[in-house]
This record gives structure tokens, C-alpha cells and sequence, in this order.
């Protein structure tokens, strides 16, 4: 390729990546916060508000999590699907001691059965002009981290996800 190809080619590139930085920073992002009760939020009790799902834990064998969902729709290697009902979906994964480091679930639907952001990642979460939802919070603590993203898609997938920290 000449020297006169690769100019418009690095333009492109350059221009391609200040436009994907301009909408990753995207300043038109808002923070919710509701009024809660008891005026605690989970990140700073650092005491989680999600920490299982159907009784599934981070540390959990593959035995015990058999007892709870019963066998997976689909298995491979150290990673299991379930299909709770045609709302909601479960995938496990495990170390290679089989043991749980990733539960992360989702949720398809306006009535979907999803929990509400506040009893999953607190009384704060990011809320995008697009109307999707997105935060993230670590327990140091407990060992993990959990995160609430809500899609603005027709319809909206909720996906909690709980994951061991490393």
C-alpha cells in the first residue's frame, strides 16, 4: 500500500476512534437516586443486596447447584445454560475446580419477573438517554462484584450478573 492509501485509511481510524470515545464518555448520562427508607446504599455498606440466585452462590460445587436448578439445558465445558421459563435464562460457570465464579442471568420482557435495580446494585444506577440502565458494584468483602444492565431494546433483556472478584 503507498504512502497516499495510508493517509485516508489513519483519517478514518482516527476519526473512527474519537467518535466511539465522544460516545463511551456520552456526558447526557444521568444517575438516578431514589429515597430509600433507611438511606443506605449497598456500595457503601459494602453489605451485598443480590449476593444469590434460586439459592446459586459464588463457590458453589456444580453438585449443589444441580440440587438446586437441576439439570442444565446445555453443558459445555465449564460453562452450563438453563431455561427457567421463556422469560428468564441462567448461565453457570465454573474454575476448573467446579466450583461457581459467574452466575449471570437474564431476563426478556417488561414482565419478565426481573428484580428492580434498587434491591440488586442500590438506590443509584446510570441511566442513559436511550433509556437503558447500567451499574456495577464490587464487595470486596464477599468476594464479588454484581451488575444491573436493563437494554432499551423491543423487549428490554435484563441481565444481573454476579462474578468472584480476581
Amino acid at each position: 500500500m503507498s504512502q497516499r492509501n495510508r493517509r485516508p485509511l489513519l483519517v478514518t481510524l482516527s476519526a473512527g476512534l474519537m467518535l466511539l470515545l465522544f460516545l463511551t464518555a456520552n456526558p447526557q448520562s444521568t444517575r438516578v437516586k431514589s429515597n430509600l427508607t433507611n438511606g443506605r446504599s449497598a456500595a457503601n455498606a459494602n453489605e451485598p443486596r443480590y449476593g444469590d440466585y434460586k439459592g446459586v452462590k459464588i463457590g458453589m460445587s456444580a453438585a449443589e447447584v444441580h440440587q438446586r436448578l437441576g439439570e442444565p439445558s446445555q453443558k459445555v465445558d465449564e460453562q452450563e445454560f438453563y431455561v427457567i421459563s421463556e422469560t428468564e435464562t441462567v448461565q453457570i460457570c465454573y474454575e476448573p475446580s467446579l466450583t461457581v465464579c459467574t452466575i449471570s442471568v437474564d431476563y426478556i420482557g417488561e414482565n419478565s419477573g426481573a428484580p428492580d435495580y434498587k434491591s440488586v446494585v442500590g438506590d443509584e444506577i446510570e441511566v442513559r438517554p436511550d433509556g437503558s440502565m447500567w451499574r456495577l458494584v464490587r464487595y470486596q468483602k464477599a468476594g464479588f462484584w454484581v451488575s444491573y444492565n436493563r437494554s432499551s431494546g423491543t423487549p428490554p433483556t435484563t441481565t444481573i450478573t454476579i462474578q468472584k472478584l480476581k
